[in-house]
């Protein structure tokens, strides 16, 4: 059996993807292609032709991918701002437009240790509620070493995961509610952080495949209209917070508005704002808590 060129694998791939709706076709079947062949995408260039047991194994991805199987869960890998998390079933997927809302926990908390205040001996504290993997609290980590942060899930099969991610990088993390843990640190946070699960239960058909048949649930969906976890995380933020302290969340880009109006509505708020992804698209919510 002639072994097959990498083109000719590339392309037939790509051409079984696009048919199957998967939204970047290409890129998926490079990242496998490497992924089968220990190899990085911008090196398969170097690939000519594949032998053939690998070239099987790329088939048997492919055919998975194709039935919408998440690409990070074929290669248990998730890559989240300048960080590397191991994920697989059982753990939300860290998407891309989220590492906005962590980049805006990195800028404050990166100000606040230059301040050298107002924290003990100015290491900014930063919770992570809805860790899931743990890609904001370990991406705060790795860029503001200074910051003490704390992190929580609920989920057993996502706390697995989050703590495999986050061993060695000293952040606190703790299996429970996110909005009753941290009793010990009540008025005394700096930033607080959040992806909450904001889906209406309504919207269950539009969400996309990957997310609806594989992430957990318990991080998609959040009652009738898609805001009770905000609701419940705006009365746990004022409780955690110190005066001034700064809260930041997640939410769909049809809740640009809805979703800061209940930060605004609960009248212990300043500076409540909105902020776009890169598509233009409503995407996170930042707000002070009052002094």
């Amino acid at each position: 059996m002639s072994a097959p060129t990498r083109r000719e694998l590339v392309a037939d791939a790509t051409r079984r993807l696009r048919a199957a709706g998967v939204s970047s076709p290409e890129y998926d079947a490079t990242t496998l292609l490497a992924h089968v062949l220990g190899t990085t995408r911008s090196q398969l260039a170097l690939v000519d032709e594949v032998a053939p047991a690998r070239a099987g194994e790329f088939e048997e991805l492919v055919a998975r991918r194709s039935a919408r199987e998440p690409l990070q869960h074929l290669t248990g890998v998730a890559y989240f701002r300048h960080v590397e998390l191991a994920v697989g079933p059982g753990v939300f997927v860290p998407r891309p437009e989220t590492e906005l809302l962590a980049g805006w926990a990195v800028e404050v908390s990166t100000r606040l240790a230059a301040l050298g205040g107002p924290t003990i001996e100015g290491r900014p504290v930063v919770v992570d509620l809805c860790t899931g993997s743990g890609a904001i609290a370990k991406a705060v980590r790795d860029e503001v070493p200074s910051a003490e942060v704390h992190a929580v899930e609920l989920s057993p099969e996502a706390f697995a995961w989050a703590e495999r991610n986050l061993a060695g990088t000293g952040v606190d993390l703790r299996l429970g509610d996110a909005f009753t843990a941290f009793d010990d640190l009540l008025g005394g946070v700096d930033v607080v952080v959040c992806n909450p699960p904001y889906i209406p239960l309504e919207a269950w058909e539009s969400v996309a495949v990957e997310a609806r048949d594989h992430d957990p649930h318990l991080a998609l969906f959040s009652g009738q209209d898609g805001l009770d976890a905000i609701r419940r995380l705006e009365r746990r933020a004022a409780q955690l917070l110190r005066p001034g302290g700064a809260v930041g969340f997640e939410h769909a880009d049809e809740q640009g508005e809805v979703a800061p109006a209940v930060f605004s509505a609960g009248g212990r708020w300043s500076d409540v704002r909105d902020h776009r992804d890169l598509a233009g698209r409503a995407r996170f919510t930042t707000a002070r808590l009052a002094r």
